[in-house]
């Protein structure tokens, strides 16, 4: 079996997103962040590729916080080599997840495959980013959802992203709202992030 090492996140992302992988081993402790980050990022994009995470990580919340944010399955250092490859096999043998055609919260339905979001029988277009956005929004149920998680499923690890692009985009995201009469809005929590809400 093949494989590709990526050393850092801002190399990887490209590849995971346009590569035909069928399980992807991700580290927590790369040099450029969090290996998580790289998970929420596939996961935001609709992803269905298997995850398995790697990490000297061993607290509980530690696993809980990786299995909550979309890996698949969670390893310890040290480990031996027999379970790390009955891992990886244990994924492969998984039947592939259909992604949903679409995302809904309250009155509000996202359609990436299209790049709308509706409410009723309007709707409006949503470019790539204010997609992203909406999408973790969305897949956290109403919790807030950090300020740089936003950004980096938006943008990325390797796009130049100015201060205020976020807040542009939510801007943007909550009059689009509006405009198609749905009830859904944006809430911000101060110092933790955003998050939605129903009027």
């Amino acid at each position: 079996m093949a494989a590709d090492v990526f050393p850092r996140l801002e190399a990887a992302w490209p590849e995971v997103r346009d590569g035909q992988y069928q399980v992807i081993v991700v580290d927590r402790g790369l040099p450029d962040g969090d290996g998580l980050d790289l998970v929420r990022r596939l996961r935001a994009a609709h992803s269905s590729i298997p995850c398995l995470m790697l990490t000297a990580r061993d607290a509980l919340h530690d696993r809980i916080d990786g299995l909550e944010s979309g890996a698949d399955d969670y390893l310890a250092k040290p480990f031996e080599m027999d379970e790390f490859v009955a891992r990886i096999r244990a994924l492969l043998r998984r039947p592939p997840i259909s992604a949903p055609a679409a995302f809904t919260y309250g009155d509000m339905r996202l359609l990436p495959e299209q790049g709308h979001m509706a409410c009723g029988d309007e709707l409006v277009t949503l470019p790539s980013a204010e997609m992203q956005i909406m999408l973790n929004l969305v897949r956290s149920g109403g919790k807030t959802v950090r300020r740089t998680s936003l950004e980096l499923a938006a943008w990325g690890l390797a796009e130049a992203v100015t201060p205020n692009a976020l807040d542009v985009a939510l801007h943007r995201l909550r009059k689009k709202l509006q405009a198609i009469g749905s009830q859904v809005h944006i809430v911000n929590s101060r110092g933790l992030g955003y998050a939605l809400a129903e009027k």
